[in-house]
């Protein structure tokens, strides 16, 4: 790639990240909503270049796609379609609790598919989706997939959350025995335990104070969706959930296409989660990127895109 191209590039992400329309930057835009297990989601779909089509499977659960949106940078080359899942954003949220399950979840991945004529894609994860798309390849759902992309990632709900028990024990100023002491005397809604909560996530979820604009909205939106409180908890480190108990890592070597694992220096989800994956996928490549933490494609949107760029190419 020539270093003009190159700028661009980096420019787009950039501005993308900063809450710029696709019509600004020449991209043409669909949205729609598709019938789902127990309700409908609703989907966006930027670019139309004729490289194989990514799919991208936001966080949370219930994150919503916004702060994914700097990955529309991609979409010089190829679409690249994003989708709120059930119980978030601008899909359904419906209030039967029994819904909100990892199965249904891979179920809706597949249905989206289907209504959207995704025969062939690449597929990116992060966080929550990182785990759904883990678990739509060890179940043998990926036909078509052919390569992947997993950030902010883990193959365990107990490893992970081990690792960021290891991160707020190592809070400055005793901030971490300070949660705890809270979480002992049951003081999780009072003020100062919300601080603490706060500086964990300045710290490992997203290092831009304040956020961008879409980070900022899918903070907001994680906040209010049923599916993070029924499936995660809380908040990120207190996994009550649906989810607590997943664990995919031996059943990795199942996973037999292309994968790009991506990370941040101050990630939330620790290193030694992504090295299990790597080790796990067969010819995997990791890649951490510096000064990053847990949403890297909105801290450094140009280097991010860049990243999966150059594997997808």
């Amino acid at each position: 790639m020539d270093f003009t191209r190159r700028g661009a590039i980096g420019a787009a992400a950039a501005a993308l990240a900063a809450g710029a329309s696709f019509s600004a930057l020449g991209f043409p835009e669909q949205t729609g909503r598709a019938a789902v297990p127990g309700g409908t989601i609703w989907w966006k779909k930027v670019g139309s270049g004729r490289k194989t089509p990514l799919l991208t499977l936001h966080g949370g659960p219930g994150a919503g796609h916004n702060y994914l949106l700097p990955l529309a940078a991609l979409a010089d080359q190829r679409p690249v379609i994003f989708y709120d899942q059930l119980g978030c954003g601008q899909a359904d949220s419906p209030p039967d609790e029994k819904l909100y399950t990892i199965q249904r979840s891979v179920d809706e991945l597949d249905a989206v598919r289907r209504a959207l004529q995704l025969h062939r894609i690449d597929l990116f994860g992060h966080s929550w989706g990182s785990m759904l798309a883990i678990e739509y390849l060890c179940q043998g759902r990926g036909k078509g997939v052919e390569k992947l992309i997993l950030g902010g990632a883990l193959a365990s709900v107990p490893q992970a959350n081990a690792g960021q028990m290891r991160l707020i024990a190592a809070m400055p100023n005793g901030g971490g025995a300070k949660l705890h002491a809270l979480e002992a005397a049951h003081k999780e809604a009072t003020p100062e335990y919300q601080a603490l909560v706060d500086e964990f996530y300045k710290l490992h979820v997203i290092r831009k104070d304040p956020p961008p604009p879409d980070a900022a909205a899918s903070l907001d939106i994680v906040a209010k969706s049923i599916a993070y409180r029924v499936m995660n908890g809380p908040n990120e480190f207190t996994i009550v959930g649906v989810i607590r108990d997943w664990d995919r890592r031996k059943d990795l070597h199942r996973i037999r296409v292309p994968t790009l694992i991506v990370t941040g220096t101050y990630d939330e989800v620790t290193l030694d989660c992504h090295k299990t994956i790597q080790r796990g996928i067969k010819g995997s490549r990791l890649v951490i990127l510096p000064g990053c933490s847990h949403m890297a494609m909105d801290e450094k949107p140009e280097l991010y895109v860049a990243t999966l760029r150059n594997f997808l190419a």
